[in-house]
């Protein structure tokens, strides 16, 4: 009977063990997932603003019909720029198109950071873009 319940204590612990290790795995793909599905929001809420500025007037602080010399600081405030969520910034502006991207605070698995990417045109936003 000694043995049999010295079995069932090392089977218990290794099942415990094995279940810690899986909500351990889940938690952490859930983080990244939650973080890259804000900072998809608010890449979104940027492009929103640069679409602003791409049909505003130049006499109004506008691009007028262009998206030459948009900064982030002309579509959002510093703490926006750099919020909980991640770091935003443009990558490339031509007349026609900005991109923008966004780096998150929540590290993946393998250490990198979270990074999205989205294309605005006078059209709208395009398809938001997970970067490895």
């Amino acid at each position: 009977m000694g043995q049999q319940q010295l079995l069932l204590i090392i089977l218990g612990v290794i099942i415990i063990g094995i279940a810690v290790g899986v909500a351990v795995v889940m938690f952490n793909d859930n983080s990244v997932s939650s973080n890259k599905e804000a900072m998809s929001t608010d890449l979104l809420h940027i492009a929103a603003k640069a679409r602003h500025y791409y049909g505003r007037p130049s006499s109004m602080g506008g691009g007028s019909h262009s998206f030459a010399g948009l900064t982030m600081d002309k579509m959002v405030n510093a703490s926006f720029a750099n919020n909980a969520n991640g770091y935003y910034e443009i990558i490339s502006v031509a007349p026609d198109a900005v991109v923008i991207q966004g780096t998150g605070k929540v590290t993946k698995p393998n250490g990198d950071s979270v990074k999205v990417q989205l294309t605005v045109t006078p059209s709208g936003p395009g398809n938001i873009i997970t970067l490895p």
